[in-house]
């Protein structure tokens, strides 16, 4: 008995550790030029001490489909045939194996030069 209550603390101390670890990634989005209607590109600036990200991905408004972007130089940058449809939701991956999705960073009306960042639930 006293086994599987110390293997419980244990995950319950993992969970919770984890939790910390994602609640301390930030996030922001630089919309840079070259960005139109249907081309997003983005300067993102990932903040987790020795880690950068390695997969970015765009999911539009009202679709299940997720859309890679493409790494150039220290931009992401996404074309697309049609028109964006916003708000935009992203999901990462990063080489230290983070990932995590922000929900509604900002919507189709977005600006050139400005800096979004995730709502962070508390």
């Amino acid at each position: 008995m006293a086994s599987s209550s110390r293997m419980l603390a244990v995950a319950v101390l993992a969970a919770l550790f984890a939790g910390a670890i994602c609640a301390a990634t930030k996030v922001k989005f630089t919309v840079q030029k070259g960005s139109d209607a249907k081309k997003l590109v983005l300067k993102i600036d990932y903040t987790r001490a020795g880690d950068t990200l390695s997969e970015m991905e765009l999911r539009q408004h009202g679709s299940e489909e997720w859309e890679p972007f493409t790494k150039k130089g220290d931009v992401w940058e996404l074309s697309s045939s049609k028109p964006l449809v916003g708000p935009f939701n992203f999901r990462f991956l990063s080489k230290g194996g983070m990932k995590n999705v922000f929900d509604e960073v900002f919507s189709t009306d977005f600006k050139i030069g400005k800096t979004y960042e995730p709502v962070y639930d508390a």
